[in-house]
């Protein structure tokens, strides 16, 4: 079975159970709803073999205007502050579109996460974390002998 993320705001079946249904009007309207987290474009979760993988859009922030850490032995929390461009009085503004403010990510991690061994980097305004996974050992097989 597969599941189809829809990401139309309209399409009553594009609502995922596991967030706030009211996450998609509030990063249309980050502005009125006042979402911390409007201020990160998007952000990835991706699981590998040896590795998750978490990917965040942050164009034109600095590495020095993030935070990368582990709350509470499984949480990892991306935050930050992206800060407004100067204005000047004479300048006349068209469109306002990207956003601006404090940002926070959570994301609860499995218990197979090395915690002690996530890496963080920031190339081309994308931030990519990797938590390496743990091995999980096969449970070792005994024959058992049949007596009578």
């Amino acid at each position: 079975m597969s599941i189809v993320r829809r990401n139309s705001v309209f399409d009553p079946f594009s609502v995922d159970l596991w967030t706030d249904p009211f996450d998609t009007f509030r990063s249309i309207i980050p502005a009125v709803s006042g979402n911390s987290e409007a201020a990160t474009s998007a952000s990835d979760w991706k699981e590998t073999p040896e590795a998750h993988i978490f990917k965040a859009d942050l164009p034109g922030v600095k590495k020095e205007e993030v935070k990368v850490e582990v709350e509470d032995g499984n949480v990892l929390v991306v935050s930050g502050e992206r800060t407004k461009e100067k204005e000047d009085k004479n300048d006349k503004w068209h469109r306002v579109e990207r956003s601006s403010g404090k940002f926070v990510r959570r994301f609860r991690l499995p218990e197979n996460a090395k915690v002690e061994e996530v890496k963080a980097g920031l190339e081309n305004g994308v931030l990519t974390v990797t938590v390496p996974k743990a091995e999980v050992k096969k449970p070792e097989a005994k024959a058992i002998e049949i007596s009578g």
